[in-house]
């Protein structure tokens, strides 16, 4: 497929910059597979559309300040976002501007050389271990919010709001912002209705954010993301499924996890590792029935996901190109009634 079948056009003042003060508050638009019907709510609105025939499952991940900014021996400046540990003390990490391998980073509270480089990927050797790296960054470390967002505030506020309110497992470089219109009163509505919530994690990494460069998307290469997905939930899961109800991920990376532990006969096994699996038309998902998201970028990974979801085989209707898709048409109404769009933006569900 070429990546031009991945593209819209997106005013840019509908790109959140900050997100809403009341988080259950932001639009949420429904997008029925079967009937083709788009319809405008808001998130709160998702206690009265769920009933205890559905599971949410959401990722538990939870963003670190792995953005850092220090200075070469020769005193030029660089900046460094944390993207994969590697061993106790070397990671995987994108350097801006590019240095050469052997060059020393000083970062005050420590110091770092590079010692490789694949692509646009660095490695990065460091004077401490991560335990105390990760320490550090509590202090000099910065939220590596996306460069689309000008974030207006304090570096305090900023970990708070780009940040789930469920998350708990550190160690994604981007917040899966699928679960950033959930709120703690939600959750216990949703709860007391019946509905299930169960977690998995997948620490957010290049795999997902990183653009889609080749002309034909399938020569793709996706990075590979940590994620774990134990025994009791899989159990949890499995169950639910077998008793009819649907299974509703929340957010892409959800998604991404219960497919790569779900076999072709839709049954989920116990595992942890890492994923790379790459979703796009017309892939054949297996577990999940339903999906809450945000809205995507053109020309990524992310958008290309949602396009499989409401296309064959999912769906009757045949991928041609996003734009005529129905996800395309969503994205038009949302673009005409002023959503807010991309990681601090309004949600949508597709069901």
């Amino acid at each position: 497929m070429d990546i031009s079948k991945l593209d819209y056009h997106l005013p840019k003042n509908l790109i959140a910059q900050k997100p809403l003060s009341l988080r259950d508050h932001s639009k949420l638009l429904i997008i029925n597979r079967k009937d083709k019907s788009i319809v405008s709510k808001h998130f709160f609105d998702l206690a009265d559309l769920l009933t205890s025939d559905d599971v949410l499952v959401l990722n538990k991940t939870k963003v670190f300040p792995a953005r850092i900014y220090g200075k070469k021996e020769t005193e030029g400046k660089v900046e460094i976002l944390l993207c994969k540990k590697i061993n106790d003390n070397t990671w995987d990490v994108l350097v801006k501007p590019g240095i050469k391998t052997g060059t020393k980073l000083l970062f005050g509270l420590f110091s770092g050389i590079k010692i490789s480089e694949n692509r646009e990927i660095s490695r990065v050797k460091f004077s401490i271990n991560s335990s105390k790296l990760i320490r550090d960054l509590r202090l000099i470390g910065h939220t590596p919010i996306p460069p689309y967002i000008n974030y207006i505030g304090s570096e305090k506020s900023l970990r708070d709001k780009y940040q789930t309110i469920y998350a708990k497992e550190k160690g994604s470089i981007a917040a899966p912002t699928a679960g950033f219109h959930f709120t703690k009163e939600l959750l216990n509505k949703l709860k007391n209705k019946g509905i299930e919530i169960e977690y998995i994690t997948l620490h957010v990494g290049l795999g997902t954010f990183a653009p889609i460069k080749d002309k034909n998307i399938s020569k793709h290469k996706i990075h590979s993301e940590y994620f774990e997905l134990d025994k009791k939930t899989t159990d949890k899961l499995n169950l639910a499924k077998n008793q009819g109800k649907r299974i509703i991920s929340v957010g892409t990376t959800t998604t991404r996890v219960l497919e790569t532990c779900s076999n072709k006969k839709g049954i989920l096994k116990e595992c942890k590792g890492e994923t790379n699996i790459y979703i796009y038309p017309p892939y054949k998902f297996k577990f999940i029935d339903g999906l809450i998201t945000n809205f995507h970028l053109p020309k990524t990974t992310l958008l290309s996901l949602v396009s499989a979801f409401v296309n064959c085989p999912n769906t009757e209707e045949k991928f041609e190109s996003f734009n005529s898709s129905l996800m395309g048409k969503a994205y038009k109404k949302a673009i005409k009634e002023k959503y807010r769009f991309y990681s601090f933006g309004d949600s949508s569900i597709i069901l």
